[in-house]
C-alpha cells in the first residue's frame, strides 16, 4: 500500500517511496529509502517538501487513525501523479547568463550535496540508483539549455574540500553542452550528462588522504588514484539499467588518442565518442579549477594549452566542438581590449566566438580601476575588440570571480 502523507507524520522505520516535489527541494541523492536516522527526518522537515509517498509494505505504516492525503495499491498511480509535477517545473527557454546565475548557483549547491550523498552510498557498498541520478542530470541539462555558460562557470569555482563533487557536476554540464554542439539527440545528450556525473564514481573508494593530498603524489599514490576508473566501472556494472555511455566514460575518460592513457592504453578509434568527450570535459575542468597544490588556469589560456595537446591527447573534432560550446574566451576569462581596458568575459554572443560580452573594470593607461561597464563586442556600434588574453596571476584581482558571477561565496 502506497500512502501520501504530511512530512510531519514521518517516523523512523518508514520506507520513503518518493518526495512530492523536485529533487532540488530536498537534500538527498536518493528518493527511495528507509528512514533509519532522526537527522534525515529533521532535514526533510527543514526543507520545502510538504508531503511524501511511503510504501507501507516495505516499512512502518502511519499510526492507526491518522489521516492521509491519498493512498493507492498501484505504483503506476503514484507515477501518474508525480509526472505532471516534474513537467510543470521544467523551464528550458533561453535566458541571459545574468538571469540564469542565481538558479545555477542553487543547482550547484544542491547538486554538490546530491553527489556527496551518492559517493557516500558508493563507499558503503550500496548500488548506485541511476534513476535518482537521472533526475539530477535533468535539472543540470535544463540549466544548460537556458544558458550554457552560467552553471558550467560557477561549478568551476571549487574549494579543496568540494572539488571531487563539484567536478562531477561541472563535467556533467559540459558533457550536455558538448553533446548539443555535436548534434546528438535529447536521449543521447542526457546519456552524456549522466556519464559526466558518474565518471569519477571510483574516487568514492580512494583513500581520502591520497585523494585530497595537497602536494605531488608519490608513484605508489598515483598508482592508487589511477585505479579509480576500474573501481568505478565495477560499481556501475553492479547497477541496474546503467547506460552504456556512463560505463564507457567511467572506465575510459583517461585514455588518450596516442595510446598513452590508462587503464588499457586504448588508441584512436578504439576509444568511443563518449570517452573522447569525457576526456576533454574532465581535463578542462581539472586545469581551470583551483587545487590544493596549484591555482586554476585562466579559461581561455586553458583552451589554448589544450589545443597544443590535441594531436596526442584529444580527438581534434571533439575538441573543436568543445571550443564552440565554451567559446574561445569562456566566461571568467581575463582579457585586454584594444582600448587598453581590462575586463572579464561575462557571456558568449551568437555573432562570433571572438566577440563576447565583457565587463571592463581596469584601465592600463591610467593603471587604475574604473567604473565597471559591460561591453557587447558583437554590436556593430562597438569598435573595441579583444587584443589579448591576460594572466590573472599577474594582476592579482582579488574580486575577479565576483565580477563575473556576482557572488561573494558561490557554493556556501
Amino acid at each position: 500500500m502506497l500512502k501520501r502523507i504530511s512530512v510531519h507524520q514521518l517516523t523512523l522505520g518508514m520506507h520513503l517511496r518518493e518526495f512530492c516535489g523536485s529533487w532540488m527541494e530536498h537534500p538527498f541523492f536518493r528518493s527511495s529509502f528507509v528512514l533509519t536516522d532522526e537527522a534525515d527526518i529533521v532535514a526533510i522537515l527543514d526543507s520545502s517538501i510538504k508531503e511524501v509517498w511511503i510504501d507501507c509494505d516495505k516499512g512502518v505504516d502511519v499510526a492507526s487513525g491518522e489521516a492521509v492525503v491519498s493512498e493507492f495499491e498501484s505504483e503506476t498511480r503514484v507515477e501518474e501523479e508525480l509526472t505532471p509535477i516534474a513537467n510543470e517545473q521544467r523551464q528550458v527557454a533561453p535566458v541571459s547568463a545574468a538571469q540564469e546565475m542565481d538558479r545555477a548557483a542553487t543547482i550547484c549547491r544542491r547538486s554538490k550535496q546530491a553527489v556527496i550523498s551518492m559517493f557516500e552510498e558508493a563507499r558503503m557498498g550500496n548500488t548506485v540508483k541511476v534513476g535518482d541520478a537521472k533526475l539530477l542530470v535533468e535539472e543540470i541539462a535544463d540549466s544548460v539549455s537556458r544558458n550554457p555558460s552560467a552553471l558550467i562557470s560557477l561549478a568551476r569555482l571549487k574549494t579543496a574540500d568540494d572539488y571531487t563533487y563539484l567536478h562531477s557536476v561541472a563535467v556533467c554540464a559540459m558533457m550536455v553542452a558538448l553533446a548539443k554542439q555535436l548534434g546528438l539527440d535529447e536521449t543521447q545528450t542526457r546519456a552524456a550528462g549522466l556519464a559526466g556525473l558518474l565518471h569519477d564514481l571510483g574516487k568514492a573508494v580512494m583513500p581520502m588522504d591520497v585523494l585530497n593530498k595537497p602536494g605531488k603524489l608519490t608513484d605508489a599514490e598515483f598508482r592508487i588514484i589511477k585505479s579509480h576508473p576500474v573501481e568505478g566501472h565495477k560499481m556501475l556494472l553492479g547497477g541496474v539499467n546503467v547506460d552504456p555511455a556512463a560505463i564507457e566514460v567511467c572506465l575510459y575518460h583517461h585514455e588518450k588518442m596516442d595510446g598513452s592513457g590508462y587503464p588499457d592504453g586504448l588508441k584512436g578509434d578504439q576509444i568511443s565518442l563518449w570517452a573522447r568527450m569525457g576526456a576533454v570535459c574532465d581535463v578542462y575542468d581539472a586545469i581551470t579549477s583551483d587545487r590544493p597544490y596549484k591555482s586554476g588556469w585562466d579559461p581561455a589560456e586553458s583552451l589554448r594549452r589544450m589545443a597544443e595537446w590535441t594531436k596526442g591527447h584529444f580527438d581534434p573534432k571533439v575538441f573543436q566542438a568543445f571550443v564552440k560550446a565554451m567559446g574561445i574566451y569562456p566566461v571568467g576569462s581575463l582579457v585586454r581590449l584594444n582600448s587598453g581596458r581590462i575586463g572579464v568575459v561575462m557571456e558568449q554572443t551568437v555573432k562570433s566566438l571572438t566577440v563576447p560580452r565583457v565587463k571592463v573594470f581596469f584601465s592600463t593607461r591610467t593603471d587604475m580601476r574604473i567604473l565597471p561597464e559591460i561591453i557587447d563586442l558583437s554590436l556593430s556600434s562597438c569598435r573595441d575588440r579583444i587584443a589579448s588574453r591576460e594572466d590573472p596571476g599577474r594582476w592579482h584581482f582579488s574580486d575577479l570571480n565576483e565580477l563575473w558571477s556576482g557572488f561573494h561565496n558561490v557554493h556556501g
